[in-house]
């Protein structure tokens, strides 16, 4: 271990020598781009060996009936993983990477980098309806913090090359470079100039190259453009957008509640239990809901829905529109809830896959729905339909309506639809927005108010430490304390104009200010009558270490328009901040921010 330290001590030094900054941060992006695309290729390659190998040997033949018991065993083993192999609670993925960014200075644990790999192809592989670009983009973003501490880079750096490991993540497994960038700077909220999008864009190109070096050119979805984007049907691309709204309403709420349903149950493996029961049902009645579903958002762009619809356990083929309409409306609504009891009970995966799977079908139903009852002059292109529904629930399930649209155009070379993506993406979104103002990676970060966004001054205020603000070189008093103890004892030796007063267990009680005593200290008459609780008073505001955050910290100064205010920590007098340093602070912090 020390001669490790010692080189990388000595690489440091040649760096500093020949390497600036900047030109550093360039290598080490390409060093993550080829790490993340590994990562991606390794889950993506591990999940398919898992299915594959449920789909030979002896349950061949009798396949559909084990998805019942699929699910279950696959939740198991997951959480076997997480308790004997790593030991440590393995969080979603990408709201873990925007907590670490928020709160921890942009610094991942270790096994972060591993984790999600063992786990999240274990859940996907035995049925867990659930995706893995949210693992993969943990993945990554653990290594590009791991690698940031290991060079010593700086927190804005750090930052940075999380956005760029994750838009790697993102370039990997869809290959689409420019859409991953996109995502990058949407939900991490980076800042989109010249110095951070280089980094990106190496990180991007590294490891699109190393999933194509692994995996040739096969990509998730396959689609070809047949049908042309019409005028006439502006119209039904905007009502499209209101769907996907409705549904990305249902999408979240419904996550939400299964969520706080199965927080309430403390014993992983009742969790388990229950969920991998009520998974099991659903995925053997239903079997398309069975892993990502990549498979039946391919087929229905390619208008494929029979072999959508075959896929039922009493095996039912029909060409009737109505039954085929009720029967895809029923894998919207449970595949929302599949995806949710999927990580309830413990599973590891990310809401990706699931929200394209739905709006695949949101899409296409739509368009059969118009089809079937003649509203259009001309029938509408149900897989043109699919393509655009997939953009407009992924920007009202993951509030990325840019991501949504690069993303869908650039993966399926269907540029020629920018115009519905775009129509549908932002209706989609702002209907969302509207009743669910959060997406599901952030929600929990926003309730308490830690969620990095593009508004500086917000960010700036949540990265500042409140211990680095606060001091302490105050002479504290008593109530009991006696005019003359506070001239000699208290005033002759501070040289601060606040002396807070506390109780014997050094509860705040209030505090008394230099002013208040400044006409009557050299009294000598005085100084055994008057005693500190006839001169104290409260503060015009108290800051609670615990609850208060730095932004209501600063408010609270606005609001009182105080130079100082004392600091109460689990109910003892902690110390004060003053105005003066914590805009000292502020400044600091914004410069380094912005850097």
């Amino acid at each position: 271990m020390p001669q490790k330290k010692n080189l990388i001590t000595k690489f440091l030094i040649w760096k500093y020598k020949h390497i600036s900054n900047q030109q550093f941060i360039y290598l080490v992006s390409i060093l993550i781009g080829l790490l993340s695309g590994l990562a991606a290729v390794t889950l993506k390659n591990l999940t398919h060996l898992i299915q594959e190998g449920l789909r030979h040997g002896f349950i061949k033949k009798y396949h559909e009936a084990f998805y019942f018991i699929f699910p279950i065993i696959g939740l198991f083993l997951t959480l076997i993983i997480i308790k004997y192999i790593v030991k440590r609670k393995v969080s979603h993925g990408i709201p873990s990477t925007l907590h670490a960014i928020s709160k921890r200075k942009g610094i991942m644990a270790r096994y972060k980098m591993y984790s999600s790999v063992l786990t999240a192809p274990v859940t996907v592989g035995f049925g867990g309806s659930v995706g893995l670009e949210g693992p993969t983009v943990a993945t990554s973003a653990a290594i590009g913090s791991n690698i940031s501490r290991l060079f010593h880079l700086n927190q804005t750096s750090r930052t940075l090359l999380i956005g760029a490991a994750a838009a790697a993540a993102m370039s990997s497994i869809f290959k689409a470079p420019i859409a991953a960038i996109v995502f990058a700077v949407e939900i991490f909220s980076l800042d989109l100039t010249l110095v951070s999008l280089v980094p990106l864009l190496l990180a991007s190109i590294s490891a699109i190259l190393t999933s194509y070096f692994f995996l040739g050119d096969d990509s998730l979805l396959h689609f070809q453009l047949k049908d042309k984007f019409e005028l006439i049907d502006t119209g039904f691309y905007a009502v499209l957008g209101v769907s996907c709204g409705l549904i990305s309403v249902y999408f979240s709420k419904v996550y939400f509640a299964i969520s706080d349903f199965f927080s309430k149950f403390a014993n992983p493996y009742k969790r388990l239990l229950i969920g991998g029961l009520g998974l099991g049902v659903i995925v053997y009645f239903i079997p398309p809901l069975f892993g990502e579903g990549f498979k039946t958002i391919n087929n229905l762009l390619n208008e494929n829905v029979s072999q959508v619809f075959n896929q039922n356990i009493f095996h039912v083929i029909t060409d009737n529109n109505w039954i085929i309409i009720m029967f895809l409306i029923g894998l919207v609504l449970f595949k929302v809830i599949a995806t949710s009891i999927t990580f309830g009970a413990g599973g590891v995966g990310g809401v990706f896959a699931p929200s394209l799977f739905t709006g695949s079908i949101t899409g296409y139903v739509f368009a059969l729905f118009c089809n079937t009852l003649g509203l259009s002059a001309s029938p509408l292109s149900q897989s043109n339909f699919a393509l655009v529904g997939m953009a407009g629930l992924m920007a009202g399930v993951l509030h990325a309506p840019l991501t949504a649209i690069f993303l869908i155009a650039e993966i399926t070379s269907g540029h020629e639809l920018f115009i519905p993506l775009m129509i549908t993406a932002a209706i989609s979104y702002l209907i969302a927005k509207k009743y669910i103002p959060f997406n599901i990676y952030a929600a929990e970060l926003a309730k308490k108010g830690e969620l990095m966004t593009h508004d500086k001054d917000k960010n700036v205020l949540m990265l500042m430490d409140i211990d680095k603000v606060i001091e302490t070189n105050f002479i504290s008093l008593t109530p009991e304390m006696k005019l003359g103890y506070i001239a000699k004892e208290a005033v002759a030796k501070s040289s601060r104009n606040n002396f807070p007063v506390v109780n014997e267990n050094n509860e705040y009680l209030g505090v008394l200010l230099l002013d208040d005593i400044r006409g009557i200290m050299f009294d000598q008459t005085l100084y055994d009558t008057i005693s500190v609780g006839d001169l104290m008073h409260n503060s015009p505001e108290v800051i609670d270490y615990e609850k208060d955050t730095m932004k209501k910290i600063m408010k609270k100064f606005q609001d009182s328009s105080a130079w100082n205010l004392p600091v109460v920590k689990n109910g003892k007098y902690a110390g004060f901040i003053s105005k003066s340093r914590l805009l000292s602070a502020y400044r600091r912090k914004l410069i380094e921010v912005t850097n």
